[in-house]
């Protein structure tokens, strides 16, 4: 069984935080919690690995599409007169591609840390998917305003400068898709692991 102090999670700082000049910031809200950084790197991800990044089945990306189709009918607006279409699996296909071209826009930069409850820490850090839904204090309420109505109609994902694992589960296959075979370090922090 895994130490607590050993849980990992992944993490990558989109496009959107690369560019606003956010990435030490971002590294310094977690080791101010106590979560160790143990992988980093800046690189430029290709079309095929944010492809194998994001779910393809068919109920994931529909559930795309009912997100958008219910961003548009609570703000009043006509989802078949921007995509051409209600039907949800086009839509969320459409909205997938979104995702995909803004992922491989520009550098990312994408790490692990390791801590106590690290998934659950770093989604409590990070703030809710929607940034005009986060807490003043999380990193998404600090520094994004962005919402699902605004990206719809520009036709981009929502600019929530970050992506961080969902469950343990999901840090596990992210962090082998994203590291692979390179090395996760293993230290002691002063104060912290001694």
């Amino acid at each position: 069984m895994q130490h607590p102090k050993e849980e990992k999670t992944f993490i990558l700082v989109k496009p959107d935080g690369v560019r606003k000049g956010l990435i030490g910031e971002i590294i310094g809200r977690f080791e101010q919690r106590d979560l160790k950084v143990v992988a980093l790197e800046m690189f430029q991800a290709t079309r095929v690995e944010m492809d194998k990044h994001y779910p393809k089945d068919e109920k994931w990306i529909r559930r795309l599409g009912e997100k958008t189709t219910a961003t548009y009918q609570k703000y009043g607006y006509d989802v078949k007169k921007d995509f051409g279409t209600d039907d949800l699996l086009k839509i969320g296909k459409s909205v997938r591609g979104w995702l995909v071209d803004f992922m491989i826009s520009a550098p990312m930069v994408r790490m692990v840390v390791q801590g106590v409850h690290a998934v659950d820490m770093v989604r409590k850090i990070v703030g809710p998917t929607m940034p005009y839904l986060a807490e003043m204090g999380t990193i998404r309420g600090d520094y994004s305003a962005d919402s699902p109505l605004l990206a719809n109609l520009e036709k981009r994902p929502v600019l929530n400068l970050i992506h961080a694992s969902e469950t343990p589960e999901e840090a596990k296959h992210e962090i082998q898709h994203w590291f692979g075979k390179k090395t996760i370090y293993k230290y002691k922090r002063f104060g912290i692991d001694e």
